[in-house]
């Protein structure tokens, strides 16, 4: 039997599937939850009287036309999800696109609206009900996926912020080489210092000896010749020579 095919999962599987893949396929979980909730009550078990299975209640003819397994569990979320966007994509609005789900796209281009049907009218709006609900009450399963994408998103970040960091050997031996390199400057900083103050105390000795050093004697008035005695004592040597 195909009841029989079908395995069971729980809510929380189900709905875990739905936003997941909702989520990933770029529709509210909120409208593909109400969905659900109304097709099947989230059991993926579930079977109509026309043969429809699983969560999203597919006929096993749609699914393979999209190449899926009705009776698989992501494959039925997907399938639902699948069928649903298009659906949208075809008439532009929630409630037509939930009674062309349920009453099929050619009912509903022809009223140009949801169709007069009681199934199809009570199926829109108690999704429509819920859908409003869950917009105002975010359901658990859509808070739980949010928080597994900020937690990995914050493991991914701290790998990164790791591969970044040098490792403690690094880290030891660079502190060892800069507290080597400034032992080393320290030293030739106090040579320096050292040398600079003896230069300065030298150049202080030899300006104090210089300055304590004998000035030139000057010399006697009397020894000093102008011009005027030099040619005169030329002229007297002379002098005596010609005579």
């Amino acid at each position: 039997m195909l009841f029989s095919q079908v395995q069971a999962a729980s809510v929380d599987t189900v709905k875990a599937a739905i936003v997941k893949y909702s989520i990933e396929m770029g529709v509210d979980p909120a409208i593909t939850l109400s969905i659900a909730k109304t097709e099947s009550g989230f059991r993926h078990e579930a079977r109509s009287a026309r043969g429809a299975v699983g969560v999203f209640q597919l006929m096993p003819s749609t699914a393979r036309r999209m190449g899926l397994n009705p009776y698989s569990l992501e494959d039925n979320v997907k399938g639902g999800i699948m069928y649903y966007k298009s659906m949208y994509k075809m008439f532009g609005t929630i409630q037509l696109a939930l009674a062309a789900y349920n009453a099929g796209p050619g009912n509903v281009k022809r009223y140009n609206a949801i169709p007069p049907f009681a199934e199809t009218q009570r199926f829109v709006n108690k999704i429509m009900t819920n859908y409003h609900y869950l917009k105002a009450h975010t359901d658990p399963a859509v808070l739980a996926y949010q928080n597994s994408l900020k937690e990995k998103e914050n493991i991914t970040t701290n790998k990164t912020n790791e591969q970044r960091l040098p490792s403690k050997d690094f880290v030891v031996a660079t502190a060892l080489q800069e507290e080597k390199a400034a032992q080393v400057l320290a030293s030739v900083q106090q040579k320096l210092n050292e040398a600079q103050a003896a230069a300065s105390t030298n150049t202080s000795a030899t300006t104090q000896i210089m300055a304590n050093a004998p000035k030139k004697a000057p010399v006697p008035r009397r020894f000093i010749k102008n011009k005027s005695n030099i040619a005169t004592d030329a002229g007297l040597k002379s002098q005596s020579v010609d005579m």
